[in-house]
């Protein structure tokens, strides 16, 4: 098994998104969400990616060892796997011919994980994070100024509580970083159609920071050259 193709527009690819499953699944489990994306994005490569290891779990796959984890080795374990993620990353850009800025890196659960966290990088990797019922190893020291962050979480999530979204999104808005937060009631740790629905609301309405602030700029330019 391989990362799946669940899009390949006829033309170039003009967006690029990479969905990355959590502990102990597979691809197949985000094609759903997939599809969606592609129905709403005609023109974007859609691709359902493979974590690189074998879960310890004893089925599916995984981006990091779960068995013995704790909010001490975590971060140890998310940077270890940290390079082969972001060459992922970077290998499908490069095939699509798609920028980071017109990149969007989805993650559910461990893949959350993944994609949060490499928003701290040094590499800018995406326009866009999803981040679907995850957390931060960390909060982070300060955002990165071209990523959007989106988070979805479910109030009843039993496996990874919801209060982590809370507590990332408050402290993010602190530090000055564009990032919205969803609390679905009565969601567990699941992608449904409720959370599908949210992602692609906030994709299409939610207007980046860093997009608002140029257009600013160019009003405020154009406001002194008729000056």
């Amino acid at each position: 098994m391989t990362d799946i193709v669940v899009q390949q527009p006829a033309g170039a690819a003009k967006q690029l998104f990479l969905l990355h499953h959590g502990v102990g699944a597979t691809p197949q489990g985000l094609l759903p969400l997939g599809r969606r994306l592609a129905a709403e994005f005609p023109e974007a490569l859609v691709v359902s990616v493979q974590g690189p290891e074998a879960s310890d779990l004893g089925q599916g796959y995984q981006w990091f060892s779960v068995i013995g984890i704790t909010e001490e080795n975590r971060p140890e374990r998310v940077a270890a796997a940290m390079p082969a993620f972001v060459k992922a990353v970077q290998d499908w850009q490069a095939r699509a011919g798609v920028s980071p800025e017109a990149t969007a890196l989805v993650g559910f659960s461990q893949g959350a994980i993944m994609c949060l966290e490499s928003t701290q990088q040094n590499d800018f990797l995406a326009g866009r994070v999803v981040a679907l019922s995850g957390r931060f190893a960390q909060l982070p020291l300060a955002p990165h100024a071209h990523t959007t962050l989106h988070m979805v979480h479910g109030k009843a999530d039993t496996v990874m509580h919801y209060g982590y979204t809370v507590t990332a999104a408050e402290h993010l808005v602190s530090l000055g970083a564009d990032v919205t937060a969803d609390v679905i009631p009565f969601l567990a740790h699941e992608v449904n159609d409720a959370v599908v629905d949210t992602v692609i609301e906030r994709l299409f309405g939610h207007l980046p920071k860093r997009h608002w602030a140029a257009a600013q700029q160019a009003a405020e330019q154009d406001d002194s050259a008729e000056d």
